[in-house]
């Protein structure tokens, strides 16, 4: 049993072909992530959801600042179990043959690095569960930068933890208690945030909603998608408000040629749409004319 094994997580997320952290990780380009931040939560989510990617978003969190920040960047991952002595003691061993020093929680936020967001499945333990406190926050902060974490479980001061620049937080609950009798399982592995699943190196994306984890080798695909949908809903909606087309129309997947035809000229004659005027709609195009086999049903 080791934690954090470049191998397997080489293993995991076979399906990213692009530059990796040492760790393993996938390292996602920084143009992606800025390129997040004007996107919305449906905007994301539609192109993972479509390709059968599911159980990727959580909802049932709270939130340190509820003041409509996005929380994104490359998740570290780490699972834990309740305490039993046996275990603890033998992943202890583990943890300082592998010159890991402190707590379980420690072990991860040492290890972050800029541009990381800690993602933590607590098993949703509250009382001696405080995976975050005041300390560990900074400590996150000055690592990361952007600063953050997705813990399924739970934090303490509160008030300590709010006063720490540019940091966000997702969690289930707050408690005084210092975090106590939990035994890590996996770090740098599979995790499940809730109803969520994610890997490491998935990039995390957290609005005012919940959190979706953007499966790595998909984030481009995604952003481009996100980008089409966002100018796509712009036009639309001035579509419905002038009644050239109705909604239903407006929400097939794929469009008649008229439609797009009527799209460009759009994004060529509005400024609104100027920063659009890069998009290639060639295969929007193609589906149009030949049609697409999995268009059975509105765009949801």
């Amino acid at each position: 049993m080791n934690f954090n094994v470049k191998e397997d997580i080489i293993q995991m997320t076979a399906q990213w072909q692009g530059e990796r952290f040492p760790d393993g990780r996938p390292r996602v380009p920084d143009y992606y992530l800025k390129a997040l931040h004007s996107l919305t939560l449906e905007e994301v989510w539609k192109p993972i959801f479509v390709k059968g990617y599911e159980n990727q978003f959580e909802g049932r969190l709270k939130l340190l600042h509820n003041d409509g920040r996005k929380l994104i960047g490359r998740a570290v991952t780490a699972s834990y179990c309740p305490t039993r002595p046996d275990f603890n003691e033998t992943v202890m061993n583990i943890g300082r043959s592998e010159g890991r020093t402190g707590t379980y929680n420690q072990w991860v936020v040492d290890s972050l690095t800029e541009g990381d967001v800690c993602v933590v499945d607590m098993y949703d333990k509250i009382y001696k569960g405080t995976f975050l406190g005041g300390n560990l926050t900074t400590a996150i902060a000055n690592k990361t930068k952007t600063g953050g974490g997705i813990i399924w479980g739970g934090i303490r001061d509160l008030e300590q933890m709010k006063k720490v620049p540019g940091v966000q937080v997702y969690y289930r609950g707050i408690d005084p208690t210092p975090i106590r009798e939990f035994v890590m399982t996996g770090f740098n592995t599979v995790t499940r945030i809730g109803g969520a699943v994610c890997l490491p190196g998935d990039i995390v994306f957290g609005t005012d909603s919940g959190v979706l984890f953007i499966p790595s080798h998909l984030v481009q695909e995604v952003v481009d998608g996100a980008v089409k949908t966002k100018v796509k809903d712009m036009f639309g909606f001035e579509m419905i408000t002038q009644n050239k087309f109705t909604t239903a129309q407006i929400d097939k997947n794929v469009w008649t040629v008229e439609m797009l035809d009527l799209l460009t000229e759009y994004i060529r004659t509005n400024d609104e749409a100027a920063e659009f005027r890069e998009i290639d709609w060639s295969l929007e195009y193609d589906l149009a004319v030949n049609g697409d086999p999995n268009d059975t049903q509105s765009a949801l």
